[in-house]
């Protein structure tokens, strides 16, 4: 036999199964284009001309190439089975013919070889083409300037080339494995398994309903932002296995209620659509509950990136409420510490043109401890879980009514209570072993930018004298000597402007920060750690390009990640439709020989196609809408409050993605309206 008779039978086979073939190396090569330009832009050198380097969306950049490299690595691996499904019958063909399996074996691996060569060079030179545009959306994003130019990233090249090699290997091991353990009529009634009636699976029904249930009621009752972060992915995935399992014996138990309903199951697009749809569910049901979990992923992806985004801007304001902040710990506590910083600050801004406005001033105190109800100690080596673990500041009377402008009193303990995370609904809270009563539950509170960014739930504790203020943090050393000494910290924070009411430029700015540091340079030795962490300034104007970069680093990746998870549902369903196609082909056939009209078998199939084709999206809009109170919480702690945004993008996006999934059920139906109607 000629040796090039098994590399051309191959390339034959791909132009007989075109249908199937094609898009499977359309999607293959778009992915492979999509690791190579996300690899691309993240090793770009580019990056490091970014004003503040590439720090922050490297990182984000790199999550994302892994993320990339592990869908795309499950996705062709699962795609490729319809492909093996729709081929049994052509092997079995072949070894009833005298072909031995090992010559088929031959024929899968070059079949493996042309379409792993094929989308990975047309990935890879899509990838180029479009490579340079995807740089200049993302700089776009950043607002900074875009390098001209023509790249290449053999890193990237490299990436697609490895990732294709190990997977497509591992596929024609699969598919060698199951021709090589399934005998010849097998092999040809391969594509038919699965015809006779499903049992009703009621213990898997049940399981697959308390497994979604228990995700949801996760997502709904938890209230803490940082608890909601720890059990996500629990509630992520007991909503995979609810999801999987409710749609390989949920839908059978559905299916059969319908046609118990002989209202509705005797019409005759009902008849056939149920009927069809009941004796195929055991191998479509995984395919679907795919289809689900994809669109669920897609929707929660871009929704939450998006609004991360689109309120970049109110976050930021939040985050760092003044342009500039200085905070430093001292054992000094009483008020001549304010006017002693106020004037070593003064001196460095003499002469720059630059005067402080809409300042604030205050001393605080602030420790980490664990909750036990109403009971708050500072004991933090007895848990290691985050969601007990909670940040005091305590803050003087006086200092809280100078900066907020307001005239509150205290008597002796009593002290005013903030929660910047969720409420308090006790009357007292016991401290250290020393009980307060709470006079009024504040709604707003001075939090600096250290508190706003901790992902811990804040109590903001306002006690009557600065002396009350240092005795609990005294208490605190005493409680945790071994870990923790008593100090005072001091925050001040003010906007600048020159003379002439304009802004400082970032240079600027950069300068002023570096003088302000300098200004702290006499405290240095007045607390245990001169390099410690309460020891700095922030300048709001230096960080605010790095706090772009990371937001719109996360969108740019969530539309990445969204527009990839949207072409593997899209591919499963036209596999799905077209499979089912050629199953429902001979039955079609039969039904119209017995008189079934065009127009009852359109009808028949736009009743199937609906019902079958939709469920995905419904069941991901539920998943959505239980899943938001818990990704909105996770939203919290990266400063987005605004819940109206968050509804507003998530509607959107829902919306969108519901357009186009209608576009893919319109042209995947012609299709299956075409393969039965053959």
């Amino acid at each position: 036999m000629s040796k090039m008779f098994y590399p051309k039978l191959a390339l034959t086979n791909l132009g007989k199964n075109r249908r199937m073939y094609v898009p499977y190396i359309a999607a293959c090569t778009i992915t492979a284009a999509m690791l190579y330009m996300m690899v691309s832009i993240a090793s770009n050198p580019g990056l490091e001309m970014l004003p503040k380097g590439s720090r922050t969306i490297t990182g984000i950049l790199g999550f994302g190439v892994w993320v990339c490299i592990i869908f795309i690595a499950i996705f062709l691996f699962y795609t490729n089975s319809f492909l093996i499904k729709s081929r049994k019958k052509e092997f079995g063909l072949y070894n009833i013919l005298g072909m031995e399996k090992r010559h088929i074996a031959r024929v899968i691996g070059f079949e493996m070889l042309y379409t792993a060569v094929i989308s990975a060079t047309l990935g890879i030179l899509l990838g180029v083409l479009f490579d340079k545009l995807a740089f200049m959306l993302l700089l776009k994003l950043f607002e900074a300037e875009v390098p001209l130019g023509f790249s290449f990233s053999p890193t990237g090249a490299i990436t697609v080339v490895a990732l294709y090699a190990a997977v497509f290997f591992l596929i024609f091991l699969n598919s060698v494995r199951q021709v090589h353990f399934s005998k010849p009529i097998e092999l040809l009634r391969g594509g038919n398994v699965g015809e006779r009636e499903p049992k009703t699976k009621w213990i898997m029904a049940i399981l697959g309903a308390a497994a979604l249930a228990g995700g949801y009621i996760i997502s709904i009752s938890t209230e803490n932002p940082v608890k909601a972060l720890s059990l996500f992915f629990v509630a992520v995935i007991l909503v995979i296995i609810g999801t999987y399992f409710l749609f390989i014996a949920g839908s059978v138990v559905f299916l059969k209620l319908l046609r118990r309903n002989k209202a509705y199951y005797y019409k005759t697009s009902h008849f056939i659509g149920v009927s069809g749809m009941l004796y195929r569910m055991k191998q479509n049901a995984v395919g679907l509950a795919s289809i689900c979990i994809l669109s669920t992923m897609v929707i929660v992806t871009i929704s939450s990136t998006l609004s991360l985004w689109a309120g970049m801007n109110d976050m930021f304001s939040q985050r760092y409420p003044r342009d500039f902040s200085v905070q430093f710990a001292t054992e000094k506590y009483h008020s001549e510490i304010m006017d002693e910083t106020k004037a070593l600050i003064d001196e460095k801004l003499n002469g720059s043109g630059i005067k402080p406005s809409n300042e604030v001033f205050y001393r605080y105190a602030n420790h980490c401890a664990t909750r036990d109800g109403n009971e708050f100690t500072a004991k933090f080596t007895e848990t290691d879980d985050p969601t007990q673990i909670y940040q005091l500041v305590y803050v003087p009377l006086e200092d809280y009514n100078r900066s907020m402008g307001v005239n509150k009193s205290l008597n002796e303990g009593e002290i005013l209570l903030y929660v910047n995370r969720g409420d308090y609904r006790h009357n007292e809270v016991t401290i250290n072993g020393i009980e307060y009563k709470i006079a009024e539950n504040l709604d707003d509170f001075m939090v600096n930018s250290e508190t706003a960014s901790l992902i811990y739930t804040s109590f903001c504790v306002v006690m009557p004298t600065i002396e009350d203020v240092a005795a609990a943090e005294a208490k605190c050393a005493e409680i945790e000597e071994d870990y923790w000494t008593a100090f005072i910290g001091c925050y001040y924070a003010f906007d600048v402007a020159y003379e002439n009411g304009e802004k400082p430029d970032l240079a600027s700015q950069e300068q002023l920060e570096v003088k302000l540091y300098k200004a702290l340079e006499p405290f240095k030795g007045e607390w245990r750690d001169s390099e410690g962490y309460a020891f700095g300034v922030e300048c709001r104007a230096d960080i605010e390009q790095e706090f772009r970069e990371m937001y719109a680093g996360l969108f740019f990746i969530g539309v990445f990640l969204g527009l990839l998870f949207s072409i593997a549902a899209v591919l499963i369903i036209y596999y799905k439709q077209i499979s089912e196609g050629y199953d429902d082909r001979e039955r079609f056939i039969i039904m119209r020989k017995v008189g079934l009209s065009h127009s009852e078998v359109r009808k028949a199939i736009r009743s199937q196609v609906l019902t079958v084709f939709f469920m995905p999206l419904v069941a991901a809009g539920i998943h959505m809408a239980f899943a938001f109170p818990a990704i909105y919480r996770i939203l919290t702690l990266l400063c987005l409050s605004n819940i109206g945004l968050f509804v507003g993008c998530t509607l959107a996006v829902f919306g969108v993605f519901a357009l186009m999934y209608a576009a893919v059920y319109l042209i995947t139906a012609q299709s299956y309206y075409r393969i039965v109607s053959e």
